[in-house]
């Protein structure tokens, strides 16, 4: 922000109204003189008021200057025409909302509620109660299935690690019932589960009803609901998220016209590598796909694109590729500190060690619009003083970064290393020189 200062002229000459008053002007020649030191003085005014405005008027005109930059950045970033009933783009390296429009409308997620069955069920994997080789049988529940399926029958034993292709490749609503119930103990103890992990996450307009994701009233989430869902499976399950780039799968003794991967994008865009698809006739056709390109810099760069209530298969996967083509275009991806590396190290007081390393554990990158790195700025908002003890991983503060002297995003900053509170007599010590200062 433009900080507008006021600028003052101590004792102008034009001020001094007093002094006009008392000249006296004789028709002699020191009434010319007199004349000519009127002029002098009206002159000087004049000059004095005109500098005053211009300084005046000087921060306004930048101010004026920024916003219209602001502005002009603001139209160059407006993203394409989305085909489709609500969508969102997030930097997830950057963690930044690019673009979204109605992401906080209720709506179904149809099968993306396969997304929270397959976060319990890796958490399931993760905690060691069930493993991948482990066979589960189908019930009946399971076989009567409607809608997308894999095609299994209660005559099977099937490996978790085929379920779990089953409901994530071919979106097998069965498979996902037989998940349900082996994790859960029943469909119904699974669902209280979702929902309180929802919760957790939180994901604040989500309800469950079910895990496979057909039409039931209550049944509801939103774009920035199924952002959160999807940016934490991937970061707390990496060693599985590579499931969601399988093309295709198919269980032995199941229909070979059943094997493709519904996510059209795996087979149009090589950087594309998730996420999943849905699709009712409530909630239209979506896509939740996810991309990784190199970004000069940074490394690998990662964008999720959620398109929800798109007219067709073939319009969720062309909106999505839009979406995440404008997002690598639009905006370029800057890494401003390397992980663990210190952006500030204030003084401590009352503590073991004199300084607090303040930064974070990952990179700090942020996605700002193409071409314009030479017009960030950052500023660190801290705390003062900084009085231990401070634990590794708290929050401390905040990278402020301006763009055109304008706040474009606040990167919170962590404790890197712990700082113990001092003994007694350091603590003491501290405390009369902070009474001092």
């Amino acid at each position: 922000m433009y900080k507008v200062i006021a600028l003052t002229h101590e004792r102008s000459l034009c001020a001094q109204t007093p002094l006009f008053k008392k000249i006296v002007m004789p028709p002699t020649l020191s009434s010319r003189i007199a004349r000519c030191g009127l002029c002098a003085l009206l002159l000087v005014c004049a000059f004095e008021q005109a500098q005053a405005e211009a300084q005046t008027q000087a921060p306004a005109q930048a101010q004026a200057k920024a916003q219209a930059q602001v502005q002009a950045i603001a139209l160059a970033l407006q993203p394409p025409e989305i085909a489709a009933h609500a969508y969102l783009l997030v930097d997830v390296t950057a963690q930044q909302v690019l673009a979204q429009s109605n992401a906080d409308q209720p709506v179904e997620p149809a099968s993306l509620t396969k997304l929270m069955s397959a976060y319990l069920v890796f958490q399931a994997l993760k905690a060691k109660k069930i493993k991948l080789e482990q066979t589960m049988p189908v019930s009946e529940r399971a076989w009567k299935m409607q809608g997308s399926r894999m095609f299994i029958d209660p005559k099977m034993q099937v490996p978790v690690l085929d379920l779990i292709k089953g409901m994530i490749v071919q979106s097998g609503n069965d498979a996902t019932i037989v998940l349900a119930e082996g994790v859960g103990g029943t469909v119904e103890h699974f669902v209280e589960m979702m929902n309180a992990q929802a919760q957790t996450l939180g994901m604040k307009n989500t309800g469950y009803k079910n895990p496979e994701g057909l039409t039931v009233p209550g049944h509801i989430t939103t774009a920035k609901d199924l952002s959160i869902l999807a940016m934490r499976l991937m970061q707390d399950f990496p060693e599985f998220v590579g499931y969601y780039a399988i093309k295709q799968y198919r269980y032995p003794g199941t229909p070979a016209a059943n094997q493709n991967n519904r996510n059209l994008l795996l087979f149009r865009d090589p950087s594309v590598d998730g996420l999943k698809t849905g699709h009712t006739d409530a909630a239209g056709f979506c896509l939740i796909a996810t991309a990784k390109r190199d970004a000069p810099g940074v490394g690998s760069r990662r964008l999720l694109s959620i398109v929800l209530g798109a007219s067709s298969e073939n319009a969720r996967a062309a909106e999505s590729q839009k979406l995440l083509n404008w997002g690598y275009t639009a905006y370029e991806a800057v890494k401003l500190f390397g992980a663990s590396q210190p952006v500030v190290t204030p003084l401590v007081w009352k503590g073991q060690s004199n300084i607090a390393k303040l930064g974070r554990f990952q990179p700090i990158v942020v996605a700002i619009p193409a071409g314009a790195i030479g017009r960030v700025q950052t500023q660190v908002a801290r705390p003062e003083p900084m009085v231990a003890p401070f634990l590794r991983g708290q929050t401390v503060g905040a990278l402020k970064v301006t763009l055109d002297q304008q706040p474009w995003v606040d990167v919170p900053l962590v404790v890197l290393e712990t700082v113990e509170q001092a003994g007694w007599i350091g603590r003491t010590w501290d405390s009369l020189r902070l009474w001092v200062k």
